[in-house]
């Protein structure tokens, strides 16, 4: 029997990398990235990530982090971090690239690939003590909601991947794709918000602007951030056999 196929949150766009990023990805990829072809395919060991940085450090991902505003400040500023990118378009990895190089960046790893296949069979659960996401984009049309990003399943699987007590980070510059966040990560067991109302947060200072957030400035749009810590694993056991029990009391009645 055929496997349905998933439906992405992505379409590969060809010719935008400039002869420099292209030179990038070919002189400077055995020092920052790191294959996800032969040898990760389904079912491959996980990936060691103390390996890869040559270090065990703290630990951040950014998931699409586009031309790499973000990600390349934060290992430019901290150092003591490990950072771990994962982009599919292969302009920015090669921008984000040209940046490291440019900084002689040690702390910087880059995966060229979809993040939802490398999370799911190539790293370990509770690797990172923060997780970003930010300006994923939203497939606006309602015919094209089933492909974004930030699914219960998906969520879950990112989840796994935090340490206890370890940071999820989203930003959005949709309202109406904040509000499906916003549902989604309150209802995951692994999470617990950071906002006592279980709310949106402000904008975090450590967070450079990208150019999807100024494009949505220009165009009038608000911007929401959200953020969620990752849960002891036996308080989300607990909260999970509590919905499973509520669940269960409903149907008998």
């Amino acid at each position: 029997m055929q496997t349905q196929r998933r439906i992405r949150s992505f379409v590969l766009r060809a010719g935008r990398t400039t002869p420099a990023q292209e030179r990038a990805l070919g002189e400077l990829w055995p020092t920052y990235g790191i294959d996800s072809g032969p040898g990760m395919e389904s079912g491959a060991a996980a990936l060691d990530l103390a390996a890869a940085f040559g270090r065990i450090a703290p630990r951040c991902l950014e998931i699409g982090f586009g031309a790499g505003e973000v990600i390349g400040s934060l290992a430019e500023n901290n150092p003591n971090i490990d950072y771990l990118g994962i982009e599919v378009h292969r302009s920015g990895v090669g921008r984000l690239l040209l940046r490291a190089h440019q900084n002689q960046l040690k702390n910087l790893r880059v995966i060229c690939d979809d993040a939802v296949d490398v999370l799911r069979d190539h790293i370990p659960d509770q690797s990172f003590d923060e997780v970003l996401v930010f300006f994923p984009d939203p497939w606006h049309k309602k015919r094209h909601h089933k492909r974004r990003l930030i699914e219960p399943a998906f969520v879950s699987i990112v989840a796994a991947k935090l340490r206890v007590g370890g940071t999820l980070r989203l930003a959005t510059d949709w309202q109406g794709y904040a509000e499906q966040m916003l549902a989604v990560c309150n209802a995951n067991p692994m999470l617990r918000s950071l906002s006592p109302g279980g709310n949106f947060v402000a904008r975090p200072e450590f967070r450079a602007p990208t150019r999807f957030e100024r494009r949505g400035e220009r165009l009038g749009h608000g911007v929401w951030d959200l953020a969620y810590s990752r849960r002891e694993k036996a308080a989300a056991n607990a909260i999970d056999d509590e919905l499973h029990g509520e669940r269960g009391e409903d149907h008998a009645g």
